[in-house]
């Protein structure tokens, strides 16, 4: 049900934002096809989980604000479409143990590092959680720009960098802010690159 579910809702939503937005994906090809793997991307607007659900090529399950699981209709949808809460400004436990359960059994985590929209648009710095994701599972760490204003009919470009190698930060055991500052430098060289 659930499966079926996500899949209608990323073609209905994919049959709206695509021609709205005239969203073109860059480096799909480049995503991993099975096993577990954190997608980091910059966040830019509200429509940017529903613009990775529609672009990338699995589905993804995404922390979302506790705040939206306190209404009741959009507690049930978000939750179907794979999202589970966690509390913002704090360091919340059950929602980084969630995550970890997520990458083990080999599904999509889509996290923003930033922790929220950044209002200029440029890369804001990372918080620690994306690296404590990055080294305590073995997941795929894969880099994401999403690029553009938002206009209707203003192209937004949607970017999958390589898989990132954290296997030197694993051994040296880095600490998450080390491993955050790394995986972000690679989603400010795919913004410079695209952009």
């Amino acid at each position: 049900m659930t499966v079926d579910f996500y899949s209608f809702a990323k073609g209905v939503v994919k049959s709206i934002l695509t021609p709205l937005y005239r969203i073109e994906v860059i480096g799909a090809e480049k995503f991993p096809e099975e096993g577990g793997v954190l997608l980091c991307a910059n966040h830019i607007s509200n429509l940017d989980p529903p613009i990775l659900g529609i672009t990338a090529p699995r589905p993804i399950h995404f922390m979302a604000k506790e705040e939206l699981f306190r209404v009741p209709l959009l507690k049930n949808l978000i939750t179907t479409l794979h999202a589970f809460p966690v509390k913002r400004g704090m360091s919340d436990r059950q929602a980084l143990r969630t995550g970890l359960e997520v990458l083990k059994q080999g599904h999509v985590l889509g996290i923003f590092p930033e922790g929220t929209r950044s209002k200029d648009g440029k890369l804001k710095k990372g918080l620690p959680g994306v690296g404590f994701f990055a080294l305590r599972t073995s997941a795929a760490v894969v880099p994401c720009a999403i690029i553009g204003s938002y206009r209707p009919f203003v192209p937004l470009k949607v970017v999958y960098g390589s898989p990132i190698d954290m296997t030197p930060l694993r051994e040296k055991k880095a600490s998450p802010e080390e491993a955050t500052a790394y995986i972000m430098q690679h989603i400010q060289a795919l913004l410079d690159q695209y952009r």
